[in-house]
């Protein structure tokens, strides 16, 4: 081996030996950079963020019942189907609500009649009373000729004493007839025929019929979609019976249940991202934190835990924490109830409130669908009260 040979040998391993050294010192560097990187972008930004996979669609499910009892003739839809505001879901059998509705129509014709003949003896009444003052005043004339005449004696005291009897019998019988006609005034009492408590009472029970009839259609309160039903055609179902529910696919929200030790920076008004299963994350929902639920599940559950007896584990609690989303986002990419979610929540403004402090100042849900215009029945009772009152 030459002597140069021998002098680069011992040399190789130092210079290996030197720039792994210096390849280990600068991957040091690099991870002590990104942790400290990491590090700040934790501390500017990610700690201002809670996020939790234990959070679930939810949405209103609207229980369609009866209001009024019978046998369920047609199911018009089933489940999974789309139904309007106000379509027809449900009908049934007729045939004793148009009976009754019949009956109270006859009822009413007969209140109208008899309330009207007791206004015309009124009028009979008042005649009477004329012809008992004209009766009490001849009788009266009659014994003031007498009495002179008895005085005399040119006439028998019978005579005289008959005189004084019909005096006293024509004053009765205008004592009976005004009585009668003042019996006959306190059930009228100078009211209108139409206005007549009679007339009123057949009248409301006329619409209370034409109601009944009318809800012999069940109809749906929103739009929506058909679920659980579990009404069945030639059923007898009551007031109480649930037939379906309707689904609405809008007002949706989502139920993010945080732990306890994640909401201390929680606020009513912060920005949430949520991100479903269904459609992964290539679909980031927009939505803000409405509120906080005043209990835990196990606080509101059926058989809420008894820590104060036997032997007790702590186990952190989780509070629902309403999560708005964007109407316009759930219309492009429709929700289901019941759906899992991953919510993540920016907690970096905390001006916002913790529990809600202002009363709503218009309803949260309406729905005029169940309304029913009662002009047509109030048309068909003015008909019968002209019709029947002579």
């Amino acid at each position: 081996m030459s002597a140069t040979a021998e002098a680069q040998s011992p040399q190789q391993p130092a210079n290996k030996k030197k720039k792994r050294k210096g390849v280990l010192i600068l991957l040091a560097i690099v991870f002590v950079l990104i942790g400290v990187a990491y590090l700040a972008y934790w501390w500017v930004v990610l700690r201002h963020f809670q996020e939790t996979d234990d959070a679930y669609v939810s949405g209103n499910q609207v229980q369609v019942m009866a209001q009024v009892s019978g046998s369920v003739n047609k199911v018009w839809f089933d489940d999974t189907d789309f139904v309007k505001k106000g379509d027809v879901l449900v009908s049934l059998d007729k045939t004793d609500a148009e009976q009754a509705f019949e009956k109270a129509q006859t009822a009413l014709a007969t209140s109208v009649r008899q309330t009207h003949q007791l206004m015309i003896t009124g009028k009979q009444d008042q005649a009477t009373i004329a012809l008992q003052k004209t009766a009490l005043e001849q009788a009266e004339a009659d014994l003031k000729r007498r009495e002179p005449l008895g005085a005399a004696n040119l006439i028998g005291r019978e005579e005289l004493q008959h005189a004084r009897d019909a005096v006293a019998t024509a004053k009765a019988q205008l004592d009976v007839a005004v009585q009668q006609f003042n019996a006959n005034q306190a059930m009228i009492l100078n009211t209108s025929l139409e206005n007549q408590p009679a007339v009123k009472q057949a009248s409301a029970e006329l619409r209370d019929a034409w109601l009944a009839l009318q809800r012999t259609d069940i109809r749906s309160p929103m739009d929506g979609y058909v679920s659980r039903r579990s009404v069945q055609v030639g059923s007898q179902i009551s007031t109480s019976t649930p037939l379906l529910a309707v689904v609405p696919a809008t007002n949706l929200w989502v139920d993010a249940n945080f732990k306890e030790t994640q909401l201390a920076d929680v606020r009513i008004g912060q920005p949430a991202t949520v991100v479903s299963d269904i459609y992964g994350d290539d679909v980031v929902y927009q939505g803000k934190v409405v509120g906080l639920d005043m209990g835990t599940g196990s606080a509101f559950s059926l058989l809420p835990a008894q820590n104060a007896t036997g032997n007790w584990i702590k186990v952190v609690q989780r509070l629902p924490v309403r999560i708005e989303l964007d109407a316009k986002e759930v219309a492009d990419h429709p929700l289901r109830i019941g759906l899992s979610t991953l919510v993540k929540v920016d907690t970096s403004n905390k001006e916002g409130a913790t529990l809600a402090s202002s009363v709503r100042a218009q309803a949260a849900y309406e729905s005029n669908a169940l309304a029913i215009d009662l002009t047509p029945v109030n048309q068909m009772i003015t008909d019968i009260v002209r019709a029947n009152a002579g």
